[in-house]
């Protein structure tokens, strides 16, 4: 990456330079390139990086004599901010901070040292600058220094002209890279977030909070007009540094299904945009987030109203790539900017989405990333864009197993459970249980994968976990279970029904109802334009068919149906929370699956998504969100395959899917972290390949 061979380089040259006091290259000045609607500016520096400074809702401003350092009026200096403890500042100190901030950052850059700013936050009442640090700093050769004052005050033989200003208020400022604007009385210090190009479109926009002190968000309005890719602010790692919360620093992109204060919430349709008002609070799902430390950098791109949606079946949007194998994938459905982000872009650690149908684990299974369905009730939906009130769920993508289960045990906490009445079921109870199961229970009905190559890897990785958890493998039929079942047992078709019925009366309700209605008003009766996946369903709805009477009946065939499967086929012991996990694929068993309809043409060598086996009775995606269980998707290799768009071998995950009864989430996690301590799990690669 080219950020991180300018970093070594970077390093490399001020180790090797200031203690020669080798005469400083030059920097280009800050220029300006655009001021956004919100009045907050974007700029480029000399390493040819675009940045945007919130410079409306300034971090802080701190007061002192800058007449001297005065900028003109509208312009900002690249400024670094460096605390220190030490009683005497010495140049090794100076140099070792910033070579620090070159490693550690992808923000930060030599050009922000035009400006350097140098705070005490030790417990000396005097420090001071030693002649070691000014002759640092000068080799960096700053356009200006300023020091708090704390600092002792000395006439330094140097060349370097000191101002003094105020120490900052409490935690108001944090050490890294700043847009500074100095007046005469005041400098004032604005987060710079670096814009990176979305260059496989992924994302609706970029956002960044405003810092308004309201909790408030703004959109970025930029994008890269040679190659159409929306730019997506991250601010630095460094403001992260000195923060203890559990998710500080983490850059988290969020489906356009949830609720951020400031912004319209879509659902990926301009129609639902266009009539809807920016959202006057954050879905707590996502608070809990930002609460936590996390930064929320975009809203991606989802399938219209988190439909099922095939590549060409999407209108409004442009469908977004993947970037496995020949960039020419499926990125499959719904929360399908998520998991295809998160391949994509090392500078992107998660994703937050929704799965009712599929919609986290078929993305993750395509980009090969870690994504969960969690059990049913786990998370909070309040201010998210429903499909189906029962059966959706909120899930995360994650590209290495330890950060993602730490991310799950602090997000998932019982306060943020759904209340038993949305849901339907008993009171959800998840364990941090490392009670581990005794029976794998690989289901023939979906297994074993298409690509025999595939078939192996998936083998081997069984192997490997029942050698690690002492576990037995079984083959199961959970179609020929269900069938044998007793009569009073609601199946499959039961089920199925119950579900599409909880789905389609919630969104005509919430969304499809309010849409048509104010559309109409708006424009002379006339339906509002969405995606053909929705289209006929919302144009035969039946008022007089989908009563309450037949929502709260469904509601009794699914807790029928959950209550038997606890019992009967995924059930807790005394011993482990889930005794047996059951494995099946939710992907396309190794085969390659094209954004283009064509391309899937032959059934030997590509593979079609949502494609129920004629030897299963209902497709696989949909037995938790009917049990209510939890189902994860887990990359576990990749094989090759020749691509009908570049015509030479590219390689495409290999995935598993699996499934523990409801509530044993954390057994699951806690499997997966063992398996990555053992080495059978790895950290997936962004890029063409995932390993």
């Amino acid at each position: 990456m080219g950020f991180l061979d300018f970093s070594s380089r970077g390093i490399a040259l001020l180790l090797c330079a200031w203690p020669v006091l080798a005469a400083p290259a030059k920097r280009a000045p800050w220029k300006h390139l655009q001021t956004t609607q919100n009045g907050d500016v974007v700029f480029g520096l000399s390493n040819q990086t675009t940045y945007l400074a919130n410079v409306q809702n300034p971090k802080a401003i701190i007061g002192g004599d800058c007449s001297a350092a005065a900028s003109q009026q509208g312009s900002l200096v690249p400024f670094t901010v460096i605390f220190t403890e030490d009683e005497v500042v010495t140049g090794k100190y100076l140099q070792d901070i910033i070579a620090s901030y070159l490693k550690g950052d992808d923000v930060f850059s030599d050009d922000f040292l035009q400006g350097v700013y140098i705070a005490n936050n030790g417990t000396s009442s005097k420090p001071s600058l030693a002649v070691s640090a000014l002759k640092y700093l000068s080799s960096l050769a700053p356009q200006h220094v300023f020091v708090d004052t704390s600092f002792k005050r000395s006439n330094y033989s140097s060349d370097i002209s000191v101002t003094y200003v105020e120490a900052p208020n409490g935690n108001s400022l944090a050490p890294g890279p700043y847009a500074a604007s100095i007046s005469e009385s005041s400098v004032s210090f604005s987060m710079a977030y670096r814009l990176y190009r979305d260059s496989h479109r992924d994302f609706l926009y970029g956002t960044y909070d405003s810092n308004d002190g309201e909790g408030t968000f703004s959109p970025v309005e930029v994008f890269q007009t040679r190659f159409w890719d929306p730019m997506i602010p991250v601010p630095s790692r460094i403001y992260s540094w000195g923060d203890s919360r559990p998710f500080a620093g983490y850059r988290v992109a969020i489906k356009d299904l949830f609720d951020m204060k400031g912004l319209i919430t879509s659902g990926g349709s301009q129609a639902w945009a266009e009539i809807t008002e920016i959202a006057n609070e954050t879905a707590p799902s996502v608070q809990r987030i930002v609460d936590l430390g996390g930064i929320l950098v975009g809203k991606y791109k989802l399938a219209q109203f988190a439909s099922g949606a095939n590549p060409w079946e999407w209108q409004d949007e442009h469908y977004p790539f993947n970037p496995r194998g020949d960039g020419w994938l499926t990125c499959s459905a719904s929360s399908s900017g998520g998991g295809c982000s998160v391949a994509a872009y090392d500078w992107l650690d998660f994703a937050i989405g929704s799965d009712t149908g599929s919609s986290m684990r078929r993305p993750a299974a395509v980009s090969g990333t870690f994504g969960n369905r969690p059990s049913q009730g786990l998370m909070t939906l309040s201010r998210v864009m429903p499909l189906g009130a029962a059966t959706d769920t909120a899930g995360v993508f994650s590209r290495n197993v330890h950060d993602w289960v730490h991310f799950a045990k602090n997000w998932y906490v019982p306060e943020m459970c759904q209340d038993p009445s949305i849901t339907g079921l008993s009171p959800l109870e998840a364990p941090d249980s490392y009670g581990f199961p005794k029976r794998v229970l690989y289901l023939t009905d979906y297994l074993p994968l298409k690509n025999p190559a595939a078939e192996e890897i998936l083998q081997t990785f069984i192997q490997n976990m029942t050698a690690v958890f002492d576990m037995t493998v079984e083959n199961f039929n959970m179609t020929a279970f269900v069938s044998s079942a007793a009569d009073e047992v609601p199946k499959y078709g039961a089920l199925n029904n119950a579900t599409g019925v909880l789905n389609t009366m919630t969104q005509y309700r919430e969304v499809a109802q309010p849409l048509m209605e104010q559309w109409a008003e708006r424009y002379d009766g006339r339906f509002p334009p969405v995606d053909p996946a929705r289209r006929p369903g919302w144009r035969r709805y039946n008022e007089s068919v989908y009563t309450d009477e037949l929502y709260n009946q469904s509601l009794a065939v699914k807790r029928a149906g959950v209550d038997w499967f606890e019992t009967e086929v995924l059930y807790s012991t005394p011993e482990s929370c889930s005794e047996s996990i059951m494995l099946w694929d939710i992907g396309t068993g190794g085969l390659p699956s094209y954004r283009e309809e064509s391309l899937n043409s032959n059934p030997d060598t590509t593979a079609f998504l949502a494609v129920t086996p004629p030897t299963a009775g209902i497709s696989g995606a949909s037995l938790c969100p009917i049990y209510g269980c939890v189902d994860m998707t887990i990359p576990i290799g990749q094989v090759p395959y020749m691509s009908n768009v570049t015509f030479v071998e590219e390689m495409v995950p290999v995935t598993v899917s699996v499934i523990a009864k409801r509530g044993c989430d954390f057994m699951l996690w806690n499997m997966w972290e063992k398996l990555a301590d053992e080495g059978v799990l790895k950290t997936i690669k962004t890029g063409r390949t995932a390993f």
